[in-house]
């Protein structure tokens, strides 16, 4: 199961942190992922790290101005968001694939959790 928490409003320019807690003790060595859906878009790929974060991968919007890291013993993963733009705005999901290092595709990734809602106001 995977909980995302942090979301909220924002003004242009401002930051946020997400969380995603899982729980299982298998966590640790899942590839993890953050994705977004804004209304009347797809679902797109945000971030994402590998069990041992010694990879990640950004989506080109988002390089430079988000940080995706986890922290195993506690099962968590972040995702610090920063210079936040209007265009950001979206439901933030985070995303756990049982196999694999890294991915950007979504169908890759085997659970999912609810969403968070992120608005960022201009």
């Amino acid at each position: 199961q995977l909980v995302e928490s942090g979301g909220g409003l924002v003004q242009a320019g401002g930051s946020l942190r997400l969380s995603c807690a899982a729980s299982g003790r298998l966590f640790s060595s899942y590839p993890m992922g953050w994705f977004r859906q804004a209304p009347g878009k797809e679902r797109e790929f945000v971030t994402a790290i590998s069990w041992n974060t010694d990879s990640t991968a950004y989506a080109d919007s988002v390089k430079g101005r988000f940080t995706i890291s986890r922290d195993n013993a506690k099962n968590t993963v972040y995702l610090q968001m920063n210079s936040l733009k209007p265009e950001d705005t979206a439901v933030y999901y985070c995303a756990a694939a049982r196999y694999g290092s890294i991915w950007r595709a979504s169908a890759k990734y085997d659970y999912w959790g609810q969403g968070t809602q992120v608005t960022v106001s201009s």
